[in-house]
């Protein structure tokens, strides 16, 4: 079982993929960066923005993962999703995938993916 926390850009959620159903289609299919966890019983612990522009992402993944040991529901991945990885290849995302992905791993011990689905 992996439980696992959806990190969406706040800029683009809702603009160009509505309510993430994307994302929801790409777990229910274990598509994309989903593919990860076929044969795995998948948990959608949380889902959140990245906190906009300049980011406030680790602040909000601390405070999520406080709630979710709170509810007996440990997170163990974040994937930030496609949409945040549109947005720092092509629309100047401030956030740095090596440097988050560094910072969430040594604070939380969160593995962290960059993407969700390939739609």
């Amino acid at each position: 079982m992996a439980n696992i926390v959806v990190l969406y850009c706040k800029k683009i959620q809702d603009h160009s993929c509505v309510a993430c159903a994307k994302c929801f289609k790409g777990m229910d299919e274990r598509s994309g960066e989903f593919a990860r966890y076929e044969g795995e019983d998948l948990h959608l612990v949380g889902l959140t923005d990245c906190g906009d522009c300049p980011g406030l992402a680790v602040p909000r993944l601390k405070l999520l993962g406080e709630v979710a040991r709170m509810l007996d529901r440990p997170i163990e991945a974040v994937h930030l999703g496609t949409c945040v990885k549109t947005a720092m290849e092509t629309g100047g995302c401030p956030l740095d995938f090596d440097e988050l992905r560094f910072l969430v791993e040594q604070k939380f011990g969160y593995r962290v993916v960059l993407g969700t689905h390939p739609y």
